[in-house]
């Protein structure tokens, strides 16, 4: 007697792990970065979709720890584009970032020397969720940041030379 094969549902597409949402490129220029942490960020359902379609802006935002918790500060989310009738919301309102009690002072220790500030430096989806990668960073002076323009002209110069060879 042969059994009958029970149907079975075609197999539900795997999300992509890490999708790379927004960046803050600015941050590199402007600090040492030194420490990297990841940290959820508490947002509304309107917010997530507009997450989704790309709506962020990191360019001017900083993170500050008050009472004890972190916050996104200036971070611009666009409001959804489908959304109709609700209330609009401020697109740069100050954010819950979601970390672990050691992770905040550990934060908390490092900013507190003159010259430091916590930055964001990307958001992404991991498994469906919203993250934010924070970082440490030191502040640049002029001269630092001339150095690093000369620096990547000169690598793109000698990979030009090198193309133009082979």
């Amino acid at each position: 007697m042969k059994k009958k094969k029970e149907a079975t549902s075609p197999p539900k597409p795997v999300r992509n792990s890490f999708e790379v949402i927004s960046e803050n490129r600015k941050a590199h220029f402007n600090y040492f970065i030194r420490d990297k942490y990841e940290a959820g960020v508490s947002l509304m359902g309107h917010e997530v979709k507009s997450i989704r379609e790309r709506r962020v802006n990191l360019k001017d935002s900083y993170v500050r720890i008050m009472k004890e918790e972190a916050f996104l500060l200036n971070c611009h989310i666009s409001p959804y584009s489908k959304i109709q009738g609700h209330q609009e919301l401020d697109p740069i309102r100050t954010r819950k970032l979601l970390l672990k009690r050691i992770e905040i002072d550990r934060l908390m220790g490092q900013a507190a020397h003159k010259g430091f500030a916590i930055v964001p430096l990307r958001m992404y989806l991991k498994k469906g969720l919203v993250k934010i990668e924070i970082a440490v960073g030191e502040g640049k002076k002029q001269h630092d940041k001339r150095e690093a323009i000369r620096k990547r002209i000169h690598d793109r110069e000698t990979s030009a030379a090198i193309k133009k060879i082979r």
